[in-house]
């Protein structure tokens, strides 16, 4: 009988994916070292993934012209995981190229979205995923790879999305060669009894490969709909630091989880994120000395902790 963990031993996985979703929806540039102590900041409070960075053109998207730098510093940090978002195979090659250990992929439920987001179908994506998997497996195969299925709880170019398609889809990326397949609420349309509906049907049909849950705090629901997802057995959370993010090709998407918040609720219900909750409040420093004036969010970091909180992941000295 499996024995419950030790406070040192972190039961469930927040991946940081502020430099990567959060940055791509400001419009100020942070500079390449900004984003380096940054990044560094939140490895040392603890955080044991983080996407730093998406793989596409410069034009496009300035905020992510130095991802190469990025991901070469980043991988030198003992024990982070380094993950890329691609779109597309030649953003996933320079992504290995340049020592990412995990890359993710976004594969749109949506028709609508998926032409906005990538100009390829859902289907076509698909095949994205079955040529990366094989670049992957010829260029580094230990490198994991991850599809996010967006707008997996609704959005606001189609409305609703079936969640028939959600699930047939997800079956698909694994049978084209994804590691895992995890859930993405793009534009914040989800509500705790569809976030468990939903996962619930996910690990039923691809088991062991029902990855992380993905959510926007577009309507409050964020952190309901994480716990939602952890009665579901997920383990896997996405998060942002202050909350940054969203899609530049999803109208009204707004940020993600606030990582402070998450993390704040896990330990206070005795679960343990591995992740020194002072410090992680201390990392909002760097994002807000690169990205000054911008508005960052967080009701733990505003209200601070309780009178005699007790993490569960013990406080790093």
């Amino acid at each position: 009988m499996p024995t419950d963990p030790t406070p040192m031993e972190p039961s469930v996985l927040i991946s940081e994916v502020g430099p990567r979703d959060g940055l791509q929806s400001v419009k100020t540039t942070m500079p390449t070292a900004d984003k380096l102590r940054w990044i560094g900041a939140l490895h040392a409070a603890g955080l044991r993934e983080i996407e730093v960075a998406s793989f596409v053109p410069a034009r496009l998207l300035p905020q992510m012209a130095d991802a190469a730098e990025v991901v070469r510093h980043a991988v030198q940090l003992p024990g982070l995981t380094v993950m890329a978002l691609v779109p597309n195979r030649k953003g996933a090659q320079a992504a290995l190229e340049a020592g990412a250990h995990k890359l993710t992929m976004p594969v749109s439920a949506s028709r609508a979205h998926s032409q906005a987001n990538v100009r390829k179908t859902p289907a076509e994506m698909v095949e994205e995923v079955r040529a990366i998997a094989e670049m992957r497996r010829e260029l580094a195969p230990g490198a994991g790879l991850e599809v996010g299925l967006s707008t997996a709880f609704g959005c606001t170019l189609q409305g609703l999305v079936p969640e028939d398609d959600v699930i047939r889809l997800a079956a698909q990326c694994v049978e084209a060669g994804a590691d895992e397949v995890g859930l993405s609420d793009t534009v914040g349309h989800a509500n705790p009894a569809q976030v468990r509906r939903l996962f619930r049907r996910l690990r039923a049909e691809i088991g062991e490969h029902a990855g992380a849950a993905h959510m926007h705090n577009t309507r409050g629901l964020g952190i309901a709909n994480c716990l939602a997802a952890w009665d579901e057995g997920v383990r896997t959370f996405d998060a942002s630091l202050g909350g940054l993010g969203g899609c530049p090709y999803a109208p009204g998407a707004s940020g993600n989880v606030v990582t402070e918040d998450l993390v704040f609720m896990f330990e206070a219900m005795g679960i343990a994120t591995g992740i020194d909750i002072h410090k992680l409040v201390a990392a909002r420093a760097p994002l807000m000395a690169g990205l000054p004036g911008e508005p960052v969010y967080g009701m733990t970091a505003e209200a601070g902790l309780p009178l005699g909180f007790a993490p569960s992941t013990p406080v790093q000295q």
